[in-house]
C-alpha cells in the first residue's frame, strides 16, 4: 500500500513509543526512575565577537589606453605624362586619406564612448506611484496590493523603461523587482493596439520553475484590471496546457529557459519573431554555463529590434565580459552592492571543531528542537543529505518538509505553499530555493554546510530580513570554511555573532541519531520498493496504451531537441564536477545506507570544495592579469607577467578569442549583423517548409500503397 514519507516517519515513531513504554514498565520493579532530560535553552549562548568593519579597498582599475600612431608617408610628386592623370592622383589620395581619418575618428568615439548610459536627471529623485504617470487600472492594482511607496529600484527603473531603454538592474534581494519590470511592460500593453492575430510580444525568462511560478502569480495581481493575457511555460507542469495556452498567443510569456525551447521546436504557431520585450530574472544565474547552450538558442529566435531588461541581486561588474543582453546604450541602475546582506539580519556563526564534521546534523537538531522552532529554513548542499535530514527531524517530532530537485513538481510546489501558509515550521531545502522566491515571516535561515561563494551566502540568507523586517541566519563553519568566513565578516557592515552549542547537547542528539539509523535505513528501504513498483506500473500501462493506439502514435511526429542525444551528453559530462573523466554509475541499493555522519559529511564538503574551485578557476579566466612594459613605445616588446616573457601580440590574440559568438550575437547591432540573423530565421522558415512537403508527400505515397 502506497504511503506517504509523514505516514511512514509517524508509524515508526507510535512503533518506538510502544517499545519504550514497555521497557519502563519491565524495568519499574526494583529500580529508580531516570531524571528528565532538561530542554531549556540556558546552554546555548551567545557571544559577540568584536569585528572591525574593514574599510572596502578601491578597486583599481588600469585601463590599457592604446596609442595608434597615424604616420602619413608624404609622397613625392613626380611630373607624370599628362596634367590629368597628375590630378586625378591627388583627388584619389586626398579622399583615401579622408576616409582613414573618419575611421581612426570613428574608433576612437567607440573606445570614448562609455558603455553604461547614465540616469537622467529626474530619475535620482524618489517619485512615488502617482507621479509616474500609470494608468488607473495599474494604480488599482497597485492598491490592492498594499503597495503605498515605490522601493528605490522602483522608483528609478520604471521611467526609464517607460522611455523604451535597455537596463541592468542590481538591487538587494527582496527589494520588489517584479514589480519594478512588470508594471513598466503592463503599462506599455495597455497603450499599444493588438494586432489582428494574438502574438506574444513580451518574454520573460526565468533560472527556476518556482520563481517563474512566483513571477506569474505576481504579474496576474498587477494585471487584474487589465485584459492583459499571462502565459506559463515551466518545467513540470503539463505540457499539452502550456501547449495550448500558446497557441493563443499570450502577450506575455513566463518561462524557463529547457520548456521554452521545448514548446519552440515541437509547438505549431509559436514563435519569438514578435518579442518586443525581453526580460532576464536572476541575470547572472541565466547566463552562466549552464544555459549558456540554451540561451543562445533562444536569442537566435528573438526579434533583433526589442527592449532588454537585466535584473539580479547580485551581479558582478564586468557585465561586458560577461556579454550581457543590451542591443543600444543600456542603463545602469546599482541600488545596493554585489555583495551585500540586508542591514536587518543578525549573522551567527557556529565553530565545527576540526575532525567533528559528523556533528553538523546534531547541531542543527537541536537548534531546531530547542530554539528556532517555527518560521525556519535549513539549506543543504546536495538533495540526498536534504531528504536525509528531513527523515531525522521528521523522527525526532518535527513538522518538516523539503525542497530539492529530485522531488516532482506538484510536490515542490505543495511544500512550498505548506511552508507560506505555516502548515510546515521547518523547511529543508537545497539552493533551489534561494534565488529570488518570496516566502513571508522567515525568521531563521541556518547553513549546514557554507555555500561555495559569497554571491551564494548572499542569496540563501537574504531569504530572511526583507523588506525591512528583521532576520536571523545560523552557520556551521569548519576548518576548510574559514576563509568564506573570513570574506563575509569583512563585507559585513553589522557585528557579527558567534553562537556556543554545548558539547553535552551535541553530543545527547548525536546519541539520538545513531539510535535512529535502523528506522531512517528502514524508510529509506520502504521508499525504494514503492518507486520500483511506480515504475513497473507506468511501463505497464505505458505499453497499454502503446498497443491501444498504436496508429495514432505511430502517426504523430516526435518531439525534438536543438541538440543531439549525444551532444546533451556531452555537455552534461562538462558539467560534472570531476569534468566527465569517469563514466556515471548507478549506485546499489543499500551501499549509501551504511555510511555514517561523518562520511556522509566529508563528501558534502568535498563537492563544495570542487565547486568553489572550479568557480575560481573559471573566474580567473576573464581577469586581465596586470603586467609591467620594458618598453611602452615598442609595442612589439615582451612583457613581464608572473615570471613568464610573453608579447602584446598573444595578449591580443586572447583577448578576441574571449570574444564568443554568443557575445558578438548580443551585442552587435550593425547592419550586416541584422542581415545574416533574418537570413538565419529565412533558411529555417525554408527548411521547416521543405519538411513538412516531405511528409504531406511520404502520406500520400503511403496512403496510395494501402489501396
Amino acid at each position: 500500500m502506497k504511503t506517504t514519507l509523514e505516514e511512514k516517519i509517524a508509524h515508526l515513531r507510535k512503533e518506538r513509543k510502544k517499545k519504550n513504554a514497555d521497557a519502563k514498565k519491565a524495568a519499574a520493579t526494583g529500580t529508580s526512575s531516570k531524571e528528565e532530560e532538561n530542554g531549556n535553552n540556558s546552554d546555548l549562548k551567545v557571544e559577540g565577537v568584536n569585528t572591525e568593519l574593514g574599510e572596502q579597498k578601491m578597486e583599481e582599475e588600469n585601463k590599457e589606453e592604446k596609442e595608434e600612431d597615424s604616420s602619413s608617408s608624404d609622397e613625392d610628386e613626380e611630373v607624370g605624362i599628362s596634367e590629368m592623370n597628375d590630378q586625378w592622383d591627388k583627388v584619389k589620395n586626398k579622399t583615401s586619406s579622408e576616409k582613414k581619418l573618419k575611421k581612426m575618428k570613428k574608433k576612437e568615439a567607440e573606445e570614448e564612448k562609455p558603455f553604461f548610459q547614465e540616469l537622467p536627471e529626474q530619475s535620482d529623485e524618489v517619485l512615488s506611484f502617482d507621479q509616474m504617470n500609470l494608468s488607473r487600472p495599474l494604480m488599482k492594482a497597485v492598491t490592492a496590493m498594499n503597495f503605498q511607496t515605490p522601493t528605490p529600484i522602483q522608483s528609478m527603473t520604471i521611467p526609464v523603461a517607460l522611455l523604451g531603454k535597455d537596463i541592468c538592474a542590481c538591487a538587494a534581494t527582496g527589494t520588489g523587482k517584479t514589480a519594478a519590470f512588470m508594471l513598466p511592460v503592463l503599462e506599455r500593453l495597455l497603450y499599444k493596439p493588438r494586432q489582428a492575430r494574438p502574438v506574444s510580444r513580451v518574454l520573460v525568462l526565468v533560472p527556476t520553475r518556482e520563481l517563474g511560478v512566483q513571477v506569474f502569480q505576481v504579474t496576474k495581481l498587477l494585471g487584474q484590471f487589465t485584459e492583459v493575457e499571462v502565459g506559463l511555460a515551466v518545467g513540470g507542469l503539463e505540457i499539452k496546457l502550456q501547449e495550448a495556452a500558446l497557441r493563443k498567443g499570450p502577450d506575455i510569456v513566463i518561462a524557463t529557459p529547457g520548456r521554452l525551447i521545448d514548446h519552440l521546436h515541437n509547438t505549431p504557431s509559436f514563435s519569438l519573431s514578435s518579442i518586443e520585450i525581453l526580460i532576464l530574472d536572476e541575470a547572472d544565474r541565466m547566463l552562466d554555463e549552464y544555459f549558456d547552450e540554451q540561451m543562445k538558442e533562444i536569442v537566435k529566435m528573438c526579434s533583433v529590434t526589442r527592449q532588454t531588461m537585466l535584473f539580479s541581486a547580485t551581479m558582478t561588474d564586468k557585465v561586458k565580459d560577461l556579454a550581457l543582453v543590451s542591443l543600444k546604450d543600456p542603463v545602469r541602475i546599482f541600488v545596493n552592492e554585489n555583495t551585500e546582506v540586508a542591514y536587518n539580519l543578525r549573522q551567527e556563526f557556529v565553530r565545527i571543531r576540526n575532525n567533528r564534521e559528523g556533528d553538523r546534523e546534531a547541531i542543527v537538531a537541536a537548534l531546531c528542537c530547542r530554539t528556532f522552532h517555527d518560521h525556519c529554513l535549513v539549506f543543504v548542499q546536495t538533495k540526498r543529505e536534504a531528504h536525509r535530514l528531513h527523515v531525522i527531524l521528521g523522527l525526532l517530532g518535527l513538522n518538516v518538509g523539503e525542497l530539492h530537485g529530485n522531488l516532482s513538481q506538484p510536490k515542490r510546489l505543495e511544500s512550498l505553499r505548506k511552508f507560506k501558509e505555516a502548515q510546515i515550521d521547518i523547511l529543508v531545502a537545497t539552493d533551489l530555493a534561494a534565488r529570488g522566491l518570496d516566502i513571508e515571516g522567515v525568521k531563521t535561515v541556518i547553513n549546514l554546510t557554507m555555500p561555495n561563494t559569497t554571491k551564494h551566502y548572499v542569496h540563501r540568507v537574504g531569504r530572511t530580513a526583507r523588506a525591512g523586517k528583521g532576520g536571523r541566519s545560523v552557520s556551521l563553519i569548519g576548518e576548510s570554511e574559514r576563509k568564506m568566513l573570513k570574506e563575509v565578516i569583512k563585507r559585513s557592515k553589522t557585528a557579527v555573532k558567534s553562537r556556543t552549542v554545548p558539547h553535552e547537547v551535541i553530543q545527547k542528539y548525536r546519541d539520538k541519531i545513531d539510535s535512529l539509523e535502523d528506522d531512517i535505513r528502514t524508510i529509506f528501504k520502504m521508499e525504494w520498493e514503492e518507486k520500483q513498483l511506480q515504475i513497473s506500473e507506468k511501463q505497464i500501462h505505458k505499453a497499454e496504451k502503446i498497443l491501444e493506439h498504436q496508429k495514432e502514435i505511430m502517426g504523430r511526429p516526435k518531439r525534438t531537441w536543438f541538440q543531439t542525444h549525444q551532444e546533451r551528453k556531452i555537455k552534461e559530462a562538462s558539467q560534472r564536477l570531476d569534468g566527465g573523466s569517469e563514466p556515471r554509475r548507478k549506485a546499489k541499493r543499500g551501499k549509501k545506507d551504511d555510511e555514517n555522519a561523518d562520511e556522509i559529511m566529508r563528501k558534502e564538503l568535498q563537492k563544495a570544495q570542487l565547486f568553489a574551485a572550479r568557480q575560481a578557476k573559471r573566474g580567473r579566466r576573464g581577469v586581465v592579469q596586470q603586467a609591467s612594459r620594458k618598453n611602452e613605445k615598442d609595442n612589439k616588446s615582451p612583457f613581464w607577467i608572473n615570471g613568464v616573457y610573453k608579447k602584446m601580440n598573444e595578449e591580443k590574440k586572447r583577448k578576441k578569442e574571449r570574444k564568443t559568438s554568443f557575445a558578438k550575437e548580443l551585442t552587435s547591432t550593425s547592419d550586416r549583423s541584422v542581415r545574416e540573423i533574418r537570413y538565419r530565421a529565412k533558411e529555417a522558415q525554408k527548411e521547416e517548409r521543405m519538411q513538412k512537403r516531405q511528409e504531406m508527400l511520404e502520406k500520400k505515397r503511403s496512403k496510395k500503397r494501402r489501396r
